[in-house]
């Protein structure tokens, strides 16, 4: 469908051009002097997909032992947000709008399902059958169809569809992390990331209209990257908050052969060197801001925080002086460059994800809790498949109604479940489940 242009700003209006600002339907402005790109800013902020975010697992689960030390752990909302402020700066400094980078990192985990990547691996098992499960391709799928923000007239029945948040090409562009379909990885066919179910092609080839195959725009680099920093700094820094992490145990051997195991193959390429990561740690601890200690007195909390700030100023740092070097202090956008981040900062921040990863994500009472999740949703996936359309809200009720087929109407239950927070994905289990209400009393 065609879609209509918007006013860019004089600085910008050389640099993202009428077809990176259309949409999907076309649309009038509401009220002009807003950019395409404010327009999408805000539209993504005022999302109810936003706000559940609030209520889904980052890391761990709101409310389980490992937060006793405090009500407020991190969630997939403040992730975002903090990933959101990342990304906006750094794609400023390197010329990008930066009200799309933001859209794109607020906009990049709304597809995530209740239970962080725990539920997705129990929703891809569910969905084998139907195109799988994968937490980016919701992404686009809730963006593009499933938040009730714009419907138009289908073009052959007339029926009004929805079109979503209906977000410029560039913004949808740049909230696409994997641009490519299930199975067409660019070097690997079984990977299990992709960023479009088969029956969201249409929207996903048109959002990729012009763009080279399989590349992410400059502005999704961004946003990857900051995605990365953020939850990387932030999962070390919530994981010495709690006290599941001394940092003199960084010191000892065993310990950071441990680590060197856990990054190896899922944070860093598998032929990378243990010694590389060695050095990586070093260069980190060896610093003045480094948190040798942490005891939970103000003045530890200030200095963590401090900690936190030049961490993320580290790794920003070092993209945006790398990324400058290699194409100059011109103003960097859509496909007119590549991200460069130096091996050294990707070393670093994977040190902190294996860290966390160990010390946090791998804790037993984790694992017992990720069991129970995993339970949870297929039970709840086959409770609602086996009474669907009943127990449906009217939103998904009336997708499954119009599906085609057996598996699109599977799709719809899915959707659902997507949209679900933690604990809605477990009052809902308990009311359609004899194990769930078994749990209640």
């Amino acid at each position: 469908m065609e879609g209509t242009t918007h006013a860019l700003t004089d600085d910008h209006r050389d640099l993202y051009d009428a077809a990176d600002t259309e949409r999907w339907a076309a649309e009038p402005d509401k009220r002009p002097g807003r950019t395409a790109f404010q327009r999408d800013r805000a539209r993504v902020l005022h999302s109810a997909a936003l706000r559940r975010l609030a209520g889904k697992t980052q890391v761990v689960t709101p409310g389980s032992r490992s937060y006793d030390w405090d009500a407020s752990p991190r969630t997939r909302l403040t992730h975002s947000l903090e990933c959101a402020q990342v990304g906006r700066e750094l794609g400023a400094a390197l010329g990008c709008d930066p009200d799309l980078v933001e859209a794109a990192c607020l906009s990049h985990d709304m597809g995530h399902p209740p239970f962080g990547h725990n539920g997705e691996e129990a929703l891809n098992e569910f969905a084998k059958d139907c195109g799988g499960f994968e937490g980016n391709a919701q992404s686009l799928r809730l963006l593009t169809r499933l938040e009730p923000k714009r419907f138009v007239p289908d073009p052959t029945s007339g029926e009004l569809v929805s079109v979503g948040l209906n977000l410029t090409r560039a913004c949808l562009d740049a909230a696409t992390k994997y641009p490519w379909a299930r199975g067409d990885h660019p070097t690997d066919p079984d990977s299990v990331k992709f960023g479009a179910y088969e029956d969201d092609l249409p929207v996903f080839e048109w959002l990729r209209r012009g763009a080279p195959a399989d590349r992410k725009c400059f502005e999704a680099q961004v946003m990857d990257w900051a995605d990365d920093v953020a939850y990387s700094v932030h999962d070390f820094e919530d994981g010495l908050h709690a006290g599941h992490l001394d940092p003199n145990m960084l010191y000892a051997e065993p310990e950071r052969a441990a680590i060197w195991q856990v990054a190896i193959g899922r944070y860093v390429p598998a032929d990378t060197a243990p010694e590389e990561l060695r050095a990586a740690l070093d260069r980190l601890m060896e610093q003045e801001w480094w948190p040798h200690g942490y005891d939970g007195s103000a003045l530890a909390q200030s200095r963590l925080k401090d900690a936190t700030s030049q961490l993320i100023g580290r790794f920003c740092l070092a993209a945006e002086g790398a990324t400058r070097e290699a194409y100059g202090s011109g103003r960097l956008t859509r496909y007119g460059a590549e991200l460069v981040v130096p091996r050294e900062a990707r070393n670093e921040c994977a040190v902190l994800k294996a860290v966390a990863d160990l010390y946090v994500m791998q804790r037993d009472e984790q694992e017992r809790i990720r069991a129970d999740q995993r339970i949870v949703l297929a039970e709840l996936a086959e409770a609602l498949s086996a009474r669907a359309p009943e127990g449906l809200d009217p939103q998904f009720r009336a997708i499954f109604d119009a599906a085609p087929d057996d598996k699109a109407r599977k799709r719809a239950v899915i959707d659902q479940i997507a949209c679900l927070t933690d604990a809605s994905a477990r009052s809902l289990h308990a009311r359609l489940t004899r194990r769930g209400r078994r749990a209640e009393r």
